[in-house]
């Protein structure tokens, strides 16, 4: 069986958790062929940083798409987030309309701003093209402060409560013709999670899990790679989001697996790293030209280990939820030997 490819069209930033460096490993982790299309690349995201650098890679996209579509290469998902430029609204539908099949699910997370505020790069043109590239996708993944912008309204009229909620996933959906997952959507105090309008079944659904009282640069970023991947799966939209905004417990890293699969490590916090993944009975095999390859059905678990190895006491958890904010609330150092 062919491993399922994604395009991952985002940005690529040197430091901080979010975009490509964390879309990479956890559609890796869950067993489909990530395919990056850089679209700039940051010496950091734009999160509470001055002075950053920015490399617009508008040029190269096109150029990249051509290659791809001369190998004849096929994706199960199109996948896109932030932009660099309004140029790049162009491109991407371009390389939406190129590589679409019957079976291809085209996720477009609008990436545009939180908080009520709109990103330092980002112009009004371009959330209005933001706007109509979303028009493409199957499935988009706003957050409240996107949802506002795609509805061209301000973001402090926007219904409040889970009817609130609802209306607005529906209105975003054009009628019924796309899925959407609205993503920081809380129903109760404590809670928080999304809430899903699915196409194929006409139904809106809500996801919750419990709230984690700290700022995470990047946690849409995850959310939606995880949301990617469970429906590259064949996963229904609600249990996709589900999955997205699940929680797992911390787990052992074995040494011997990790010497055999070296883990691929996310930064928790300042005090531990989150470890992904920790594989069993992958099944493992290798493609023509050598890559590792893993079979679909693989377990994958997340974990945070100290440096002798040892487990984690049962205090300290690392939680999946809302883009895979891996919260750790004891010290430890990864392992990767």
């Amino acid at each position: 069986m062919m491993t399922p490819r994604v395009a991952a069209i985002h940005d690529m930033s040197g430091f901080g958790r979010c975009s490509l460096t964390v879309a990479i490993p956890i559609l890796s982790a869950m067993g489909v062929q990530c395919c990056p299309l850089p679209t700039a690349f940051l010496s950091t995201h734009t999160g509470g940083f001055e002075g950053f650098t920015f490399l617009d890679m508008t040029d190269e996209m096109s150029k990249v798409a051509d290659h791809w579509a001369s190998l004849g290469l096929t994706f199960q998902a199109v996948y896109s987030g932030f932009l660099g430029s309004e140029r790049q609204i162009g491109v991407v539908e371009n390389f939406i309309c190129r590589f679409r099949g019957p079976d291809t699910v085209v996720v477009v997370d609008p990436v545009m701003g939180d908080y009520g505020r709109v990103y330092q790069t980002y112009t009004a043109a371009m959330c209005s093209g933001m706007a109509r590239l979303a028009e493409l996708a199957d499935v988009i993944t706003p957050n409240l402060t996107e949802a506002a912008l795609l509805l061209g309204q301000p973001y402090e009229t926007l219904p409040a409560g889970e009817a609130g909620l609802r209306e607005i996933t529906e209105r975003l959906s054009l009628g019924g013709r796309r899925s959407v997952v609205l993503t920081g959507a809380s129903l109760a105090p404590g809670r928080t999670g999304a809430v899903c309008f699915d196409a194929r079944t006409g139904k809106t659904e809500a996801v919750q899990t419990a709230y984690v009282a700290h700022e995470f640069h990047g946690t849409g970023d995850v959310f939606s790679s995880v949301l990617t991947g469970a429906l590259v799966r064949g996963e229904s939209l609600s249990s996709a989001a589900g999955e997205a905004a699940g929680e797992l417990p911390a787990v052992l890293l074995q040494k011997r697996r990790a010497a055999l699969l070296p883990g691929i490590l996310i930064p928790a916090d300042d005090h531990g790293m989150a470890v992904l993944p920790q594989i069993e009975d992958a099944g493992i095999r290798r493609d023509r030209i050598g890559q590792v390859l893993l079979q679909r059905e693989v377990m994958i678990r997340i974990g945070v280990v100290r440096a002798e190895g040892q487990q984690l006491p049962d205090h300290a958890r690392v939680h999946l939820r809302m883009g895979l904010r891996a919260a750790c609330t004891s010290s430890g150092r990864p392992i990767c030997a």
